[in-house]
């Protein structure tokens, strides 16, 4: 079963009331569908894939990483029995390093390397002074990686592993993000003020 968009966007919203947490689905899954259309992937599964990664992380937030219950093992339980794909499922669950679950896929490894940079991302967007995504450049994202205080919950590990399994340098990842989440600024509430 491929489900719409409206479909996982109706199921995101029933499981995660916190707006945050919608814009974050949101914006990683305007960098996945930029890799897809990179790859010439099926840009549909892989954006569906990506704005349902974290839908039940709002109720199961899983803060001990254990691997079989709560955040993303609960969420994938609920797809499974919905009838959703087991590529998709295969891709939620090995965007969790602590799953166990190894990235097997290009639609792993991009679901992967575009989560953390999205978050990064959104952070590096809400530091500047117009709170936009227009104002933020590869060259002052990687600046903002070397600050240890900035961000601490984001894993700077994460994000450089996520450019190498993905195959690209990581200014380039950045810009790709950069540009993906530039084209849904509006819903992700980066856009310049007018």
């Amino acid at each position: 079963m491929i489900p719409t968009r409206d479909d996982a966007w109706t199921l995101l919203c029933e499981y995660t009331q916190n707006e945050n947490l919608r814009k974050h689905a949101l914006a990683v899954e305007a960098c996945v569908r930029a890799y897809a259309r990179k790859g010439g992937a099926d840009e549909e599964f892989w954006g569906v894939t990506a704005l349902l990664h974290d839908f039940d992380y709002e109720r199961w937030p899983n803060q001990e990483h254990n691997a079989a219950e709560g955040h993303p093992s609960s969420g994938t339980k609920i797809l499974r029995e919905r009838g959703y794909s087991e590529e998709m499922l295969h891709a939620i669950l090995a965007h969790a390093d602590y799953t166990g679950v190894l990235r097997e896929t290009p639609l792993d490894c991009a679901l992967f390397a575009c989560d953390e940079m999205a978050g990064f991302l959104t952070a590096c967007s809400l530091v500047k002074p117009g709170k936009t995504i227009f104002e933020v450049e590869p060259d002052s994202v990687k600046r903002k990686m070397k600050d240890k205080a900035f961000a601490r919950g984001v894993s700077r590990e994460d994000l450089t592993k996520g450019a190498q399994e993905l195959g690209v340098p990581l200014e380039e990842h950045i810009a790709t993000c950069i540009a993906a989440m530039r084209s849904v600024a509006p819903a992700l509430g980066l856009e310049p003020k007018s």
